[in-house]
Formats: structure tokens, C-alpha cells, sequence
């Protein structure tokens, strides 16, 4: 696949951010969260959610990854379409706080296997590693096999962390808690 721009997320990508949000929500959590929780998800408010937060920290200029104010936001993007996306920066939770987050990577389910969540997953790398951080994690849905293995690719190790969250309107969620050196 050629034409595939990573780059950070402007205002006007809340929309193409938000189908890709609900579309690979549907796609990759069928059977893991509750179909009407699936069901119910809206681009339309996702995208009014996504304007806020591209909005909320100057939407082209990313904000610091080491301030833990507001995590950085990069697109993939194909002829002019959003087909993935990231966000990452500060860990959030408190025992974590010295590392970076990935805090979500998403690809639009017509682009699974395609390299994208490759390109997405070595720029944010290169971000974190670039803000200071030596080490990142992240969180992925317990069950979500297609997730666990892009990450154990990708050098992202299980480290034994477990919690229950929720998400999306999505309750009692079992994350596990995948972490990787950073160059």
C-alpha cells in the first residue's frame, strides 16, 4: 500500500478520527464488549468529542509529551481519507507516571493488514523516545487477539499488570498491560 501519510491531527480530522474510532470498535470488539454498547457508539458525537480534544491543545502543534497535560494525537491518512490513528504521551496512571502511554492506536478495520498500525505504532515510538521517556505501556482488552499479537510483534511485552476498566459505555473491562523499552 503506497500513499500513507502519518502526521499530527488537525480540527478537521475529528470526523474521519471518529468513524475509524467506531468502526474498529465494532470490528474488534465484537464478541469481547456488548453489542448494544457497539451498537450505540456515534461518529457524531465521537467527532464532537475528537474536536474538543484536537481543539484543547492547538490541534496542528501537538503538546508536550513530557507535561502530562494532554496526550498528542497523529493520523494515518490515504488519499485524503483518515484510516488510523494514535494517541499517546504522559503515563496517566500514578505508578506510571516516569513512563510514556500509548494510550489508544485504532485503524479502520478496511485497512487491517496493511502496515498502517505498523507506521502509526514507530512514529509514536519515535515521539516518546524523542520527549525523554525510556520506557512506554499501554492497555489492551483482554481477549482482543488481534491486538496482542500486533503489539507482541511489535516488541510490547505482557507484563503480568491487569486492571478493570471501562470505556465507551462499556463496563467491568479486563485490560492487560503491555510495555516496551523505547530506543
Amino acid at each position: 500500500m503506497t500513499g500513507i501519510q502519518v502526521r499530527w491531527a488537525r480540527v478537521e480530522d475529528a470526523l474521519g478520527v471518529a468513524d475509524v474510532h467506531v468502526a474498529s470498535w465494532r470490528a474488534a470488539y465484537s464478541g469481547l464488549i456488548d453489542k448494544r454498547v457497539l451498537d450505540g457508539l456515534s461518529v457524531a458525537q465521537r467527532a464532537d468529542g475528537w474536536t474538543t480534544i484536537i481543539t484543547g491543545h492547538g490541534g496542528e502543534n501537538p503538546p508536550d509529551a513530557a507535561s502530562g497535560k494532554a496526550h498528542s494525537l497523529l493520523v494515518a491518512e490515504r488519499d485524503g481519507r483518515i484510516v488510523g490513528w494514535a494517541s499517546f504521551g504522559a503515563g496517566r496512571d500514578e505508578e506510571a507516571s516516569e513512563q510514556g502511554e500509548l494510550a489508544g492506536l485504532y485503524v479502520h478495520p478496511d485497512f487491517w493488514s496493511k502496515k498502517i498500525g505498523h507506521s502509526l505504532i514507530q512514529a509514536v515510538e519515535e515521539q516518546l523516545s524523542e520527549a525523554g521517556y525510556r520506557s512506554a505501556y499501554l492497555w489492551v482488552l483482554s481477549g482482543n487477539s488481534r491486538a496482542i499479537s500486533f503489539y507482541d510483534r511489535h516488541r510490547w511485552i505482557a507484563d503480568g499488570g491487569a486492571k478493570i476498566g471501562a470505556a465507551g459505555g462499556a463496563k467491568d473491562l479486563r485490560e492487560l498491560r503491555h510495555v516496551r523499552s523505547l530506543p
